[in-house]
């Protein structure tokens, strides 16, 4: 699933008149270049989520046949649901009871999803996503050995801690500190999760994560060093355009 739905308010004056998903660099949308990074792993049964200029999005899908993908579209143009919120309302489009991946539209990354999926095996997973050592504003927090502890935003000096350094059976010591790339290996079974812990209407996947945290393996695969761009706002084309092609 392709996170396509959000409003862009950082990317304006292009989203006054355009969906985010669509903004161009080097001459080929952020959506076919996320198409295009699946595609070379083999992953092309794709879902999109449209809410902001969606007509846009669904004609650019059609005039271009889903850049060689088949691509199904979750409409959210009644209500904008976040990153969780869109993915619980699609899950009645994902094969059931197959492990899933998610990534954002307005994130380029050149992180090796065969890397990112060995690792998730190897954890016996619930849930895996790629990291780096990047600097940011919101930081998600992991123990030493790459588990999902907690989440701080530096601005603000707020803290969500999931599982306390104290825990017995988890990593103790210092907690480290990485920037989320937002490329996501779900197993099938976080559906039945979201359902169990009261998940519904609009809200984030970063939520879901603390909150299953300390019964479940939600891992960070640090991948710094990869190329990696959040296409956030307009001068950030510029720098994406630099690093790819």
């Amino acid at each position: 699933m392709i996170f396509s739905a959000g409003l862009g308010t950082r990317f304006k004056p292009w989203t006054d008149q355009h969906p985010k998903a669509l903004a161009l660099v080097n001459g080929k949308s952020l959506l076919q270049r996320n198409v295009e990074y699946l595609q070379q792993y083999g992953i092309k049964d794709i879902i999109v989520n449209v809410h902001h200029f969606p007509d846009q999005i669904e004609e650019a899908i059609k005039n271009n046949n889903g850049w060689g993908s088949h691509i199904i579209i979750s409409d959210e143009r009644a209500e904008l649901l976040e990153t969780g919120g869109g993915l619980l309302k699609a899950k009645s489009l994902f094969a059931p009871g197959e492990r899933f991946i998610t990534c954002n539209v307005d994130i380029l990354t050149d992180l090796d999803i065969r890397k990112l999926l060995n690792f998730h095996k190897e954890n016996n997973a619930l849930i895996s996503f790629g990291v780096t050592n990047r600097k940011s504003s919101r930081y998600l927090l992991f123990d030493q050995n790459n588990r999902l502890c907690g989440w701080k935003n530096t601005t603000t000096g707020e803290e969500k801690i999931s599982i306390p350094a104290s825990r017995e059976g988890v990593g103790s010591g210092e907690r480290l500190e990485k920037a989320y790339s937002c490329v996501v290996i779900f197993e099938y079974a976080i559906f039945k999760l979201m359902d169990e812990n009261n998940f519904s209407g609009k809200f984030s996947l970063i939520d879901v994560y603390l909150k299953l945290a300390p019964d479940h393996h939600i891992m960070g695969y640090d991948h710094s060093g990869d190329r990696l761009v959040d296409v956030g706002k307009p001068e950030s084309v510029a720098l994406a355009a630099s690093i790819f092609p």
